[in-house]
């Protein structure tokens, strides 16, 4: 399962910077609106202990970690949904993301430009969110359109719970709320809204770009944006884009943790973005050990054995049997498999198994 995230914001707010820590992209960056233009495309892999301890055990040929793709997405601004600065291109990049990473600036400084004028975090999300809103606006009025008309020649029964959900919508939307606030009833609905791959439908985190010394504790300005967001299903990061970018010229190891506990951190910002953005989507990890390779693969929570299997190959999936499963503790405490199965602690799973995260995997299968 391959996840994609979009880094949104004004121009100037360190989205770039941010890319860079976070990716094996280079992104330009410069103190300038609209420096970056083509969305720029990176992936970083995804960090968990876990794995590097099975590789201590297994020592495999080959390891492979999972993977986050990142998008670094042009500067919006006002206007964006009738063609201002990079609109519609702008919103198309959106559209195609997972999840949106929305940086905010919160932090002062007379040498990076403002597009406003001046800092105000509240403010530059009110005005991407409101963009977003109009664009979602437009398309559920068209689908609104259509599907009301489909339900009442046809009397269309799924053309007629499409035009609840869009109403709904439509409410939240003209009150300045984006669609994430309307409440799902149900897995149909939800499988409704999937499809209609609304902009302020996709799970957002803000990240605040804060200067150094807030790194820690953040600042009146993220004070503010967390008033502001106390309501919504989103998430806050505290980030200082340019202590991340020292981090990320550091080649040593124990060079960055020093770096770290000297801030008052104990993860870099990039590891707590990344693992946030997992949770964010509802995503977790099982792994595959041996001597040829041990690999992490990315589910979503509450998947069970068979969908599993799928990630790894759709005949593991078609031809399900059953699944060896050995929980990440067990292997770590046993070291091999043989010890896991001699002490009684590998389970045999069926297809109504549901998949934990950290769970050790091994799947039969006949096609």
């Amino acid at each position: 399962m391959s996840l994609k995230c979009g880094i949104v914001g004004l121009p100037n707010v360190g989205k770039s910077t941010l890319f860079n820590c976070i990716s094996s992209g280079k992104a330009q960056s410069a103190n300038f609106p609209f420096c970056t233009i083509e969305p720029n495309l990176g992936s970083t892999n995804v960090p968990d202990r876990r794995l590097d301890t099975l590789v201590e055990i297994c020592h495999p040929k080959s390891v492979v970690p999972a993977t986050v793709d990142i998008v670094d997405i042009a500067g919006l601004v006002k206007g964006a949904s009738h063609g201002e600065g990079l609109g519609n291109q702008f919103l198309a990049n959106i559209r195609e993301c997972d999840a949106i990473l929305h940086v905010l600036r919160c932090f002062d400084d007379g040498n990076v430009v403002h597009v406003d004028g001046s800092v105000d975090p509240v403010r530059d999300k009110e005005v991407v969110d409101l963009e977003l809103q109009i664009k979602d606006l437009e398309v559920v009025n068209a689908r609104l359109a259509k599907v009301e008309k489909a339900g009442k020649m046809g009397g269309d029964k799924d053309a007629k719970k499409l035009a609840e959900l869009l109403l709904r919508y439509k409410a939240a939307l003209e009150q300045g709320k984006s669609c994430r606030s309307v409440e799902l009833v149900n897995e149909e609905e939800e499988a409704l809204a999937r499809d209609l791959f609304l902009l302020t439908n996709k799970p957002v985190m803000y990240v605040c770009n804060v200067d150094d010394a807030s790194a820690v504790n953040g600042n009146k300005y993220v004070d503010a944006v967390r008033e502001a967001v106390k309501d919504e299903q989103a998430e806050i990061l505290i980030i200082s884009a340019k202590t991340e970018a020292e981090i990320a010229e550091m080649d040593d190891y124990d060079d960055r943790q020093m770096f770290l506990e000297e801030m008052g951190l104990q993860e870099s910002g990039v590891v707590r973005l990344i693992q946030g953005a997992y949770h964010l989507l509802g995503l977790q990890t099982f792994f595959t050990a041996g001597a040829d390779e041990c690999r992490a693969w990315t589910i979503r929570k509450g998947d069970k054995a068979p969908k599993a299997a799928g990630v790894i190959h759709t005949d593991f999936e078609r031809g399900f049997i059953r699944a060896e499963v050995i929980k990440y503790e067990d292997y770590v405490q046993y070291r091999t498999e043989a010890a896991v199965r001699a002490a009684g602690k590998m389970g045999i799973e069926g297809k109504d198994y549901v998949v934990q995260d950290g769970d050790i995997m091994h799947f039969l299968f006949n096609v």
